[in-house]
């Protein structure tokens, strides 16, 4: 198995993440976005999308971080890391695809670029445009854990599950791009927690071969 990333890349941190929690040893292949290997022929050709991450098991390809943790969850070994009931499982749906599909998708690298190189924003107005954009996710993300009693150690009781998974990297592009957290205190704690464990301290981009 090879996992196709970029140190910085948070959907690639997610998939990190979900490998140490499941105790997958994966070959990871580095593919720098900084020098546009992402679109070079032989890297289109594995992923004509031109993102990371992408995941190679045998001859199975497989993009899109929320299709490779639901990947990993369906086949690999280790912990659960969707409930097993069909509500807990959508709620945790739910909280990933704040982040996957609210926040991330708008905060992008390759938009942050267009609003600056064609649409002629300036770096304050980029800013301006990240941080409404976190502010409206975490928001969105804070309310629905901050008073649910689902919601435990982690976002979805005591047990880890994907939520956390993608919840973390969200965190770390915040931070990195100044944003103000503090609204968030239930978010932030399970942050925290999450920080306290191995496979999220090994999966965190600092601590990538590829770092640069």
């Amino acid at each position: 198995m090879k996992l196709y990333g970029f140190f910085r890349s948070s959907a690639a941190y997610r998939i990190r993440i979900a490998l140490n929690l499941k105790g997958i040893d994966c070959d990871q292949q580095f593919v720098s976005l900084r020098k546009g290997e992402h679109l070079q022929p032989g890297y289109l050709e594995l992923n004509p999308q031109g993102r990371v991450p992408a995941l190679l098991d045998g001859e199975t390809v497989i993009t899109q971080s929320m299709a490779i943790a639901e990947y990993l969850e369906e086949t690999g070994p280790g912990v659960k890391l969707l409930p097993a009931g069909a509500a807990g499982r959508s709620r945790v749906r739910s909280l990933c695809q704040i982040v996957a599909c609210d926040i991330h998708p708008l905060n992008n690298i390759s938009v942050l670029n267009y609003l600056v190189n064609d649409m002629g924003l300036s770096d304050v107005q980029k800013m301006r445009w990240y941080q409404h954009w976190i502010a409206a996710g975490l928001g969105g993300f804070e309310a629905m854990v901050s008073d649910s009693p689902l919601t435990g150690t982690y976002c979805h009781g005591d047990e880890l599950s994907l939520a956390d998974v993608f919840l973390i990297p969200q965190i770390y592009n915040a931070q990195r791009f100044d944003c103000d957290v503090s609204a968030y205190p239930t978010v932030m704690r399970i942050h925290d927690a999450c920080q306290e464990l191995e496979a999220f301290q090994q999966a965190h981009p600092d601590n990538q071969p590829d770092n640069e």
